[in-house]
């Protein structure tokens, strides 16, 4: 056998003793770094969380049709909850490479951090609901872009609000 094969097979090997000892990340030693999130349905509404826990909202969105998602008052008691920042993901073609104006993916992440109850909403802005949505980039990445609003604008239909009250044991 060739010391390549060798080699993979004890790395192979070792991956596999870590695992089943409960060593590396995900095995509740603080060095190992934050817990992985978890993925919550957009739909869940009210959502349950232990201290230190991550979870995930993800939503669609294609910025090349001015269709954006915000974070928006109320926002999170920072006592209880946290915003973890969001992460864009486009949409991959037929050879797995993203598809210019295709629509993707946007993921807020948020961790729990004490105990109680908070409330946040999420924003869904078009370019025919919220004025001043102009831009062709994401939010606090496009210069010039107005802050999404509704207090002047006549538009066709109201940005749609998602409202989560998450409580924290």
């Amino acid at each position: 056998m060739s010391t390549f094969r060798v080699s993979v097979a004890a790395l192979a090997a070792l991956a596999l003793l870590s695992l089943a000892t409960g060593c590396g990340p995900g095995s509740g030693d603080p060095a190992a770094g934050p817990s992985p999130a978890t993925s919550r349905p957009v739909e869940d509404t009210a959502i349950s969380a232990e201290p230190g826990e991550r979870f995930t909202l993800t939503v669609p969105q294609n910025p090349s049709t001015r269709e954006f998602w915000y974070l928006v008052d109320p926002r999170p008691d920072s006592a209880v909850l946290v915003s973890r920042g969001r992460q864009t993901a486009a949409a991959a073609g037929d050879g797995e490479q993203p598809m210019p104006g295709a629509a993707g993916r946007l993921t807020f992440t948020f961790e729990a951090k004490g105990k109680g109850t908070t409330r946040f909403t999420l924003l869904h802005c078009t370019f025919s609901t919220c004025q001043g949505n102009t831009a062709t980039l994401p939010p606090d990445t496009s210069r010039p872009s107005a802050a999404p609003s509704t207090a002047t604008a006549t538009p066709t239909r109201a940005p749609e609000r998602i409202t989560y009250t998450v409580t924290v044991h």
